[in-house]
């Protein structure tokens, strides 16, 4: 009886891992067929990514500063 469960054991360590060779391959494949991005691609999107951040942190600074006011106002 020992010995089933040995035999079991040895096969089961040999199917998974042959799934884990056979997942690395095909990964390896996968990643051969991704189109990557050019350097100008990377940095034009970065500095529109940029911009937007910037631009936006404006907007709501000068959100932050007219609300500032108009409580000053109000409170007055």
């Amino acid at each position: 009886m020992a010995k089933d469960t040995s035999e079991k054991k040895d096969k089961s360590t040999k199917k998974e891992s042959g799934k884990i060779a056979k997942w690395f391959k095909d990964l390896r494949i996968e990643f051969k067929k991704v189109v990557w991005p050019t350097k100008d691609t990377v940095v034009k999107n970065t500095s529109v990514v940029v911009g937007v951040i910037l631009a936006s942190a404006v907007f709501v600074g000068l959100l932050d500063t007219g609300f500032l006011a108009l409580m000053g106002l109000i409170y007055r």
